[in-house]
């Protein structure tokens, strides 16, 4: 199987679907629409395809964009052919919502619950969205790129050392 026939597969299933696609590292990435990621992981899942293990979810925050200002990235892999797919999403500020896989991958209830406890991102569907890791009563989400990485009195640093 090979990335090309991957993404052959899915742009024929759901051709209004796909965005862009690339391939870093050798890596087949594909930004899709977000009200379709559902859809397209069930796909990938139950075809023959057999993208079975969902690796990975994760936020991501580009406030320099401000209608992808918020993104989620899936890493799936079929475990027999030894192939990995990256999906991402985005979606602007005013709209932090996409459909929850746990009824997909039950491994997902943990990745979705730390997601939305650093970005704030809200998954549709999740059976208990909650904080995992940081205070419940926190009342703010640490990953988003609204904060300083460092005390505005110090000279020794300052954020573009942190890619910023």
């Amino acid at each position: 199987m090979t990335n090309e026939f991957v993404l052959e597969a899915i742009t024929r299933e759901f051709p209004e679907s796909v965005i862009s696609s690339s391939e870093p590292y050798g890596m087949l990435t594909i930004e899709v629409k977000k009200d379709d990621i559902k859809k397209i992981i069930h796909y990938l899942k139950d075809s023959s395809l057999e993208f079975n293990f969902l690796t990975d979810i994760c936020g991501i925050h580009y406030p320099e964009f401000p209608d992808k200002e918020i993104g989620v990235v899936y890493h799936l892999h079929n475990m027999m052919a030894n192939v990995r797919l990256r999906l991402k999403i985005f979606m602007s500020r005013e709209n932090i919502e996409v459909d929850s896989l746990v009824d997909l991958f039950a491994g997902a209830n943990w990745m979705e619950r730390e997601t939305f406890d650093f970005y704030g991102i809200k998954f549709k569907g999740h059976p208990d969205l909650r904080p995992i890791l940081n205070m419940e009563d926190l009342g703010y989400h640490p990953m988003l790129k609204e904060y300083r990485l460092e005390d505005g009195t110090r000279t020794d640093k300052d954020d573009n050392m942190f890619g910023r």
